[in-house]
């Protein structure tokens, strides 16, 4: 009867910690794959509707986190703007190819792919960012001409405690990332390219930020390699290989009485080609 006893307590405490361990919460993001949502992989679709939906689930889901996944394939995506705030972290995992139209009429406003007043947000992945510039350098004539068209790049804006990490900018139609007014951000093993005589296609442009970090990124561009700009303080770089293009700047100061002052450490580890 003891060992009867035994054996019975030992199977009801077993059955106790199988069910506490199966009632915990897995933490898991829930998984939106653009193409279960509609999204086309044939390099011709817009998809700028489908992913602008996407986005709006994934931001309003409440429980637990959100991952957005691009497989592999080519999406061409006009002009979109991703809009928080959101009630969860999103991980935008992109593994395919994001193109922008080839004409840079197509696209309706300054910023091809826009986050905006979101924070908590990951971008990672193998995936591309093609932003089809050469039909658009020979329009980049601004400053003598002013129909010049806009010329879309991919912006951040008031985006905090976020990071990029993984993903290639190719050949985009101005400057490749540029970042306003963030805060707490990441970026590593970025790959950032376009011809050197691509006019004003800086890879990382950054005004009014702090406590950004640059590591372990490639960046050859047209013009500069990372732009520091007024009001912009607490920027560590490192482990940068820079060229073709500018370099590392500090610049546009001056010009105005209301500008803020810059301050960036430069990493001794870094590489400039």
């Amino acid at each position: 009867m003891t060992c009867i006893a035994s054996a019975f307590k030992v199977l009801c405490l077993s059955l106790l910690f199988v069910a506490a361990v199966a009632s915990r919460p897995t933490n898991r993001p829930k998984v939106f794959n653009v193409q279960r949502y509609g999204a086309k992989a044939n390099g011709k679709t817009d998809n700028a509707k489908a992913f602008t939906n996407i986005w709006k689930s994934a931001c309003t889901r409440k429980g637990g986190n959100s991952k957005i996944y691009v497989p592999k394939g080519t999406f061409y995506l006009g002009g979109v703007e991703f809009v928080g705030p959101c009630a969860n972290q999103i991980e935008f995992v992109i593994d395919g190819t994001l193109l922008a139209p080839s004409n840079p009429r197509d696209i309706k406003k300054d910023t091809w792919i826009h986050f905006r007043k979101k924070n908590n947000l990951i971008i990672s992945g193998a995936g591309t960012l093609d932003g089809q510039g050469k039909e658009s350098w020979p329009l980049n004539d601004c400053h003598k001409n002013p129909s010049c068209p806009k010329l879309a790049m991919m912006g951040f804006a008031f985006v905090n405690n976020s990071r990029i990490n993984g993903i290639t900018s190719l050949n985009s139609k101005m400057g490749h990332f540029n970042f306003f007014s963030v805060h707490h951000f990441n970026i590593t093993d970025v790959t950032i390219t376009a011809p050197g005589d691509s006019p004003n296609t800086d890879g990382l442009k950054f005004g009014f930020c702090s406590n950004i970090n640059i590591t372990k990124t490639h960046i050859g561009t047209g013009d500069d390699c990372i732009a520091i700009l007024s009001g912009t303080t607490n920027m560590d770089i490192s482990n940068v290989n820079c060229g073709p293009g500018h370099g590392i700047s500090v610049g546009s100061l001056g010009k105005n009485k209301e500008e803020k002052d810059v301050n960036a450490w430069l990493n001794r580890k870094r590489h400039s080609i």
